[in-house]
């Protein structure tokens, strides 16, 4: 069954959205040439616990970091380390909180200085497509109207969705019902209720959608070494439409 908040427990998500974006907008104006993702993860952890919130990413299955770092071909669950950002990189930082017991996550594809035209026009792509896949919940919907969503941009673009893995409900836990695919037809899958909270992910890869996992069992990278871009927001279905809670105003 697909848990639908109070407003109450909406309230509580938003301060966890809020501090969750706070974290991520931070990060994003370090991102630069020479930066190391350890520093992004160190200048996490402070920030976590200046704001009183908790990384859920650190001591999850044993994940070593506060936060996730994906680098080019890396698609998601990159670990920070000594890795140096290089002009022409194009890093994903996907930030997720706990305060007062409910989650909030988030996540975004920054180029570092100048990237080629391929990466630059793929990081568009999925945020064009996460875009168009909040845009779908909606109460009425059906959930794999989401899907379709960041599908049908991906495909027009010339790109493949991510499979391997999906976005999720989130709330009392980081991971709760539904799995939300990159993928699936219009107008099927559950109905989208007032009160549902979604983990909405565009994973988008230039080429293949096959995806392996690396020796440190988390790093999951493209079968052919070209570039994916991932975007991720916290969105609550409410009578009126998607509300993002993970949005940087709700971090001021």
């Amino acid at each position: 069954m697909i848990p639908l908040r109070s407003p109450r427990e909406i309230e509580s998500l938003r301060k966890s959205g809020a501090a969750a974006a706070m974290i991520l907008q931070k990060l994003v104006a370090m991102v630069a040439e020479g930066v190391a993702t350890a520093d992004l993860d160190a200048e996490a952890g402070r920030l976590t616990k200046e704001l009183g919130a908790t990384s859920a990413s650190r001591g999850y299955h044993g994940f070593p970091a506060h936060i996730c770092t994906s680098v080019n071909e890396e698609i998601v669950h990159g670990i920070p380390g000594p890795r140096k950002l290089k002009s022409g990189d194009i890093i994903s930082v996907d930030v997720c909180v706990e305060v007062d017991g409910y989650y909030g996550d988030v996540a975004k594809t920054i180029p570092v200085g100048e990237v080629d035209e391929e990466k630059r026009k793929l990081v568009i792509a999925a945020k064009e497509a996460l875009d168009r896949a909040i845009e779908e919940a909606r109460p009425g919907n059906r959930l794999f109207d989401i899907s379709h969503a960041i599908e049908e941009t991906a495909r027009k673009g010339g790109y493949s969705v991510v499979r391997k893995f999906t976005g999720h409900g989130i709330g009392r836990q980081m991971h709760e019902e539904p799995q939300i695919p990159n993928y699936g037809r219009p107008h099927t899958g559950p109905k989208i209720l007032t009160g549902m909270v979604l983990a909405i992910e565009a994973m988008l890869n230039a080429g293949t959608h096959r995806a392996i996992v690396l020796e440190d069992n988390w790093t999951a990278v493209t079968a052919d070494g070209r570039p994916s871009a991932h975007f991720e927001h916290t969105v609550a279905v409410t009578a009126d439409g998607p509300e993002i809670l993970t949005c940087p105003r709700n971090s001021q």
